[in-house]
């Protein structure tokens, strides 16, 4: 119930309607809430984190929440406000974006005051009233040379928390500092007088909570490089050089300086669909230990429900950038995640399974998360695998990379190794590897000679695929395989999205269209990807790679100018992919990059980028490129589903950092 959305005015009457029918659904629900004042943020425009009187300000605003909905037991007046401190004015991320140590702590110890003064106020209203205190678990790591930076920072961590349990006194090792920083001793006196220990510690950890300092800056990117006016230095995620202690130690740590319960009240990763599921699951076992262990856990939080927007750079750019959460909301629904099953098996059963559960998440990797392009291609088969179809062609090459990038068990067949076109043959391959899912990345895709060898296009495209998708609904495993643009006739002149009739114009689409239909039939179930114009950095076999390599050898390069397409930057479209099918989504979903151009805008778009002269670069219509199989002028693409690739832009600037040809 943030204090700037309800409050915008001093004195000005509250509008509650908006609270008052969130909240009547979650009681009707049988959800206790804990309600939260402020988070992240200076509270409304008429005060700020440094004035004076935001404690009392706060503490009116809780007051009238108190008031309005007394019934309500568990409030955090104050996320984070350590954090927000730093942030606000240490580091100079948020407003007012100072960076001075006497701005932090004036901010810290405001926050503090508001938190006292507002459980003061409740508790007057609702004495049973409890606080639930939330901070980031922080842990702070360093070369030799920085150990003293660090041994302060490992000491500042813990000060929303000593300060409320009124710990703060002249013995404390930040006694000094506070002074130094202009902080009277009357208001530490103060909140020691009317100490506020939480009824629950709330503990945020993330991936990047704990911290790496490092004096050899010319190693890192301007981006991690800051200081302390005595040395300048890098702050890095400690995973990416030294590895963490983990969970478990900052939880014993916490347990043995509070003896107060304990809740992990943030515990999200912002990453592929099977590690955001590990991340959980190792947050969840790690509590159940130390549980056993007569620390006092009481909970574990997703956090968060509904995903974020923006919080890969901290709020301090609007990107649109969007991270899905055990929901996924871009289509204005809830779109159940692969978060949703962990979480239900976890609250109903204590426990939860997954094939990709067996695997260790990439923060525990030696080499710590490599790029595909340096390592090995290799399936592991272990554990249960993905059963890949297609070995060698573009679509499942890159699956395989992925997968190996992501840890997920894979083993890759070619068309050689199993007669797509014999039921029982598929029969063997799966009773014989024993997989948890299907992917078919195999087709014919030589869309002009299918004119005249439809039989073979039909088989390969529609009739195989048909066949695994009946094997796998038998066996009761999930199946995905792909699509086309081409089953569109470019009639519509806006981007096609997965509703939209089919009406292909040439055999390749024919037999794409007709795939859709027997594998829906054969098992409804199913997932169909529809995607459209590959490009990619690991093969020759691409319209990028034909582009750049012709104009590289100085020659002219035609380009279609009356047929709009969406680019595909195959990466981006086979993690999103893989994302889906661990969510277990099924039907067709759409999925290209974000933008719709011709062939030739993509060309000139190629060359500028590439270096060379987009004056190389000939247009072309589509009459005279003589193709034997017609195209439809428009076959853009959207999805009305909600997931969303990146920009063109986006997905072209890490081409041409990652192509290897």
């Amino acid at each position: 119930m943030l204090w700037e959305f309800h409050e915008k005015q001093k004195g000005v009457e509250i509008d509650w309607s908006w609270s008052d029918q969130q909240l009547q659904l979650i009681r009707k629900n049988n959800i206790v809430p804990i309600v939260g004042l402020v988070h992240h943020g200076s509270g409304p425009s008429f005060t700020s984190l440094l004035d004076e009187a935001f404690p009392n300000h706060l503490a009116d605003y809780a007051a009238s929440v108190a008031r309005r909905y007394p019934w309500v037991e568990h409030f955090t007046p104050v996320n984070e406000p350590l954090t927000t401190a730093r942030f606000s004015g240490l580091y100079g991320h948020w407003y007012p974006h100072l960076k001075d140590d006497y701005s932090f702590v004036r901010m810290l110890i405001n926050q503090i005051k508001g938190i006292i003064l507002s459980m003061q106020a409740i508790r007057k209203i609702n004495p049973s009233a409890k606080l639930i205190q939330t901070e980031d678990l922080a842990k702070i790591h360093s070369s030799r040379f920085l150990k003293y930076q660090a041994d302060f920072e490992n000491e500042r961590r813990w000060l929303t928390y000593d300060l409320l349990c009124g710990r703060v006194n002249n013995q404390h090792y930040l006694w000094k500092y506070l002074k130094d920083c202009g902080i009277a001793e009357s208001e530490i006196h103060f909140i020691n007088d009317n100490k506020c220990a939480p009824d629950l510690l709330g503990v945020n950890y993330y991936v990047t909570s704990e911290r790496y300092l490092d004096s050899a800056i010319e190693r890192y990117p301007p981006s991690a490089i800051g200081g302390n006016r005595r040395h300048r230095y890098a702050d890095v995620e400690a995973v990416r050089i030294t590895g963490c202690v983990g969970l478990n130690s900052l939880l014993k740590e916490l347990w043995e300086r509070y003896q107060l319960p304990i809740a992990i009240t943030e515990a999200h990763l912002t990453c592929t669909r099977e590690e955001q599921i590990r991340w959980l699951k190792e947050i969840w076992d790690t509590c159940c230990q130390l549980k056993e262990d007569k620390v006092d856990i009481r909970a574990v939080t997703a956090w968060s429900l509904l995903g974020a927007f923006d919080w890969n750079s901290l709020l301090t750019g609007e990107h649109h950038h969007y991270e899905s959460g055990v929901f996924d909301v871009r289509n204005n629904s809830l779109r159940p995640t692969a978060l949703t099953k962990v979480i239900k098996g976890l609250a109903t059963e204590g426990n939860y399974s997954h094939p990709l559960l067996h695997q260790k998440g990439w923060w525990h990797n030696e080499t710590q998360n490599p790029s595909a392009n340096d390592i090995a291609l290799q399936s592991n088969t272990n554990q249960k695998p993905i059963l890949i179809i297609g070995k060698h062609g573009t679509l499942a090459n890159v699956l395989a990379r992925l997968c190996t990038r992501r840890n997920i068990p894979f083993k890759n067949l070619s068309r050689t190794e199993i007669n797509l076109l014999d039921p029982e043959d598929v029969e063997y391959a799966i009773n014989k590897f024993q997989p948890w899912a299907v992917i078919n990345a195999a087709g014919y895709v030589k869309v002009d000679e299918a004119e005249t060898n439809s039989e073979e296009c039909f088989a390969i495209n529609a009739q195989a695929p048909a066949f695994l998708a009946r094997s796998c609904r038998q066996h009761g495993i999930p199946f995905m395989t792909f699509s086309s643009d081409l089953v569109f006739d470019g009639i519509k002149q806006l981007p096609y999205v997965e509703a939209d009739s089919v009406k292909p114009l040439n055999v390749y689409g024919q037999s794409k269209a007709a795939a859709e239909k027997l594998v829906m039939e054969n098992y409804p179930s199913s997932l169909i990807i529809r995607t459209s114009a590959f490009f990619g950095p690991w093969d020759q076999y691409n319209f990028a790679y034909y582009v750049l390599n012709t104009l590289r050898g100085e020659k002219t390069f035609d380009a279609v100018n009356d047929v709009i397409i969406s680019p595909t930057y195959v990466p981006d479209m086979v993690d999103a992919s893989l994302d889906l099918f661990i969510d277990e989504a099924e039907g067709i979903w759409h999925l290209c990059n974000d933008c719709s151009l011709t062939w030739f805008d993509f060309a000139n778009e190629l060359a500028d980028r590439g270096g060379y002269q987009k004056r190389h670069v000939i247009a072309k219509t589509i009459s005279e490129m003589n193709l034997h199989a017609p195209r439809p002028k428009y076959s853009a693409m959207m999805s009305e589903k909600g997931m969303k690739l990146p920009t063109l832009d986006h997905a072209l600037n890490r081409y041409f950092k990652e192509k290897v040809y």
